[in-house]
């Protein structure tokens, strides 16, 4: 395993599998109220939520931190 990723607790996980996961666990509204997206409040979908995951950023981090949150 390379040292970059030794610490990375969510190396090997896709974000696909991050959002199905906290979708499952927690609902579109709970996750919406933790992490305040529109991709997650008007017509949530798995598909929408990865492409606009994918171009912002900050959301990401945001949803990575709440999944690291819940897995603790």
């Amino acid at each position: 395993m390379s040292t970059q990723q030794a610490n990375n607790p969510l190396h090997g996980l896709t974000l696909e599998a991050i959002v199905t996961t906290l979708v499952e666990r927690l609902g579109w509204e709970e996750l919406s109220y933790r992490v305040d997206i529109n991709c997650f409040q008007n017509d949530p979908s798995i598909k929408s939520s990865l492409k606009f995951l994918r171009k912002t950023p900050w959301a990401r981090k945001k949803v990575e931190s709440l999944y690291l949150q819940l897995m603790a």
